[in-house]
């Protein structure tokens, strides 16, 4: 068994404990997850401090949904989706705000620390921070998180095929940045 596979084992676990009203289950829970939905809100605001908020302002909503939740192992995309939303409405939100006030768009600043990458993973950032929102999402969920497309598909609330979409945009744009060409892709296989 893999370590992935335990994680979601544990966490699974720790969502039914949770579910059934364990406090210390629900922290443990909290705990481990905590980096996964600010790496997510971050993802999809690019503002620190609101992702921060929306994480945070988030767990109320977990925790009041997890009494819904029928399958622990659901807790993944159920918990990204409370995340997702959170985010978006933040996003409209402020969207509004600028509007009103036409206020010039927020620089990205990422929320934890980066340690200093090689020059090719900058430029995996910066091709990753140039993709939409939507598209970045889907990506960091699929690639970092290793959720399936129906779970990306729960917690985007899209359906299965714009996540695939997504996904496919995505990687085009990135093998677009980093010079690969299709015939050299049909090359390699």
């Amino acid at each position: 068994m893999t370590t992935r596979d335990e994680d979601r084992i544990h966490d699974e676990f720790l969502a039914a404990s949770a579910r059934a009203g364990d406090r210390s289950a629900f922290n443990a829970l909290a705990r481990r997850w905590e980096k996964k939905l600010l790496r997510h809100a971050w993802r999809l605001t690019g503002e620190a401090e609101a992702a921060r908020d929306i994480a945070q302002d988030a767990w109320s909503s977990i925790a009041a949904g997890l009494k819904r939740l029928d399958d622990s192992a659901a807790f993944p995309a159920f918990a990204f989706c409370v995340v997702s939303r959170r985010a978006a409405d933040h996003i409209r939100a402020k969207k509004r705000r600028r509007a009103l006030h036409a206020a010039a768009a927020a620089e990205l600043q990422a929320p934890v620390e980066l340690s200093d990458a090689a020059a090719s993973g900058r430029a995996l950032q910066a091709a990753l921070a140039a993709l939409p929102d939507e598209q970045r999402a889907a990506v960091a969920l699929f690639y970092l998180e290793d959720l399936s497309i129906a779970e990306i598909a729960v917690a985007l609330d899209v359906p299965p095929g714009t996540v695939k979409t997504r996904l496919m945009a995505a990687r085009e744009k990135l093998k677009a940045a980093f010079g690969v060409k299709k015939e050299s892709i049909d090359e390699q296989a």
